[in-house]
C-alpha cells in the first residue's frame, strides 16, 4: 500500500513538472511573438543567422537622385556614428559613406 502511494506521488510530480515546462514554453512563445519590438528582434535574429533578408536598397544623393540600386538577399550593417553602411551582395562588399540610403524589405 505504501509503495502504491509513493508511485502515485512520483507520477503526480512528473505530471506537475511537465505542466510547468509547458506553461513556461507557452509564456515564452507568446512573449516573443505578441509585441512588435519582440517581432523585430526575432526578424533581426533570422537575418543575422540566415544570411540576411530579401531587400531592395537604394543609394541617393542629397538632391534625391538615385545613384545605384541593389536587390537580393543581404544583411546591412552600419558603423555606428561614422555614417557608414556596408553589406555583402554577390560575394562583393559594398561600403557606403555619405548619401541617403534607403532599404526596403521585399
Amino acid at each position: 500500500m505504501l509503495n502504491k502511494i509513493k508511485r502515485k506521488g512520483k507520477i503526480m510530480k512528473k505530471c506537475f513538472n511537465v505542466l510547468v515546462v509547458m506553461i513556461v514554453c507557452c509564456m515564452l512563445s507568446s512573449a516573443f511573438t505578441s509585441c512588435e519590438s519582440c517581432s523585430r528582434d526575432m526578424k533581426s535574429l533570422k537575418s543575422d543567422f540566415g544570411g540576411g533578408l530579401y531587400r531592395t536598397a537604394v543609394l541617393m544623393d542629397y538632391n534625391g537622385d538615385t545613384i545605384k540600386t541593389w536587390s537580393g538577399k543581404f544583411d546591412i550593417r552600419d558603423s555606428g556614428s561614422d555614417n557608414q553602411i556596408f553589406f555583402d551582395i554577390d560575394g562583393k562588399r559594398v561600403w557606403i559613406q555619405g548619401g541617403i540610403f534607403v532599404s526596403e524589405e521585399k
